[in-house]
């Protein structure tokens, strides 16, 4: 059952005992890295080789931003302009809509989903393992902030967002470092973290990942 409806006033996902999607038949493969790392450039790559559907918790919160309707849109242009993480049951609400909107569209219970910029916190990825379904894997992009900024000051030109600017930025940094990487180094313990190296040019970044994903999942994932 989506957790919001498409037409309708966002509402947050009652408690659950058991996650939604059973992890035999939905592959969720968390994509994190700093603002800036090109986590969506390779999701986008990997969607077009591979089939992959992927999320992104910043394009859902930003759309869901300018809904008509929306009882959330006010607390999230806030939540973003200043840096800071949305509440996390707005976006795990959001996140599981998506997903069954997809299983819906392809008459399927089964799918693969690269979720990218989430989970931020590790409150964030519990919730979402308990209540939606447990990752199986973790890539995680590592870029040095000096790289990244330039990247997103260059994006901001054209972007529009309200957070491509310097101080909201560093903002993003500082959150980042805080607040997710606990996040991978937790992963990272349980051996699900794959990561790249996010510095060099995208498709060199690609081919690293794919073989990485070769690896772990097998040479037709």
């Amino acid at each position: 059952m989506p957790a919001i409806e498409q037409d309708a006033p966002a509402t947050v996902a009652p408690q659950k005992s058991t996650p939604t999607f059973d992890p035999k038949d939905v592959t969720v493969i968390f994509v994190l890295g700093g603002p800036g790392a090109g986590k969506g450039t390779q999701c986008s790559k990997l969607v077009s080789d591979h089939g992959f559907c992927h999320l992104s918790a910043g394009d859902l919160l930003r759309a869901e931003q300018e809904r008509p309707g929306s009882q959330y849109g006010d607390l999230i242009k806030d939540y973003i302009r200043n840096g800071l993480i949305v509440p996390m049951e707005v976006t795990i609400a959001l996140l599981e809509n998506a997903m069954a909107a997809d299983l819906k569209a392809k008459n399927s219970q089964k799918g693969r989903f690269l979720i990218d910029g989430f989970p931020r916190k590790m409150d964030q990825a519990v919730k979402f393992e308990e209540t939606v379904c447990p990752a199986k894997l973790v890539l995680f992009f590592d870029c040095p902030e000096d790289v990244m900024e330039s990247r997103l000051l260059e994006r901001g030109k054209t972007s529009g967002r309200d957070d491509d600017n310097a101080e909201s930025i560093h903002k993003r940094f500082r959150t980042f470092i805080e607040t997710s990487m606990p996040v991978v180094n937790r992963f990272e313990e349980v051996g699900k973290v794959l990561k790249l190296d996010a510095t060099p040019p995208p498709d060199e970044v690609y081919a690293n990942t794919e073989k990485a994903l070769a690896e772990r999942l097998g040479p037709d994932f």
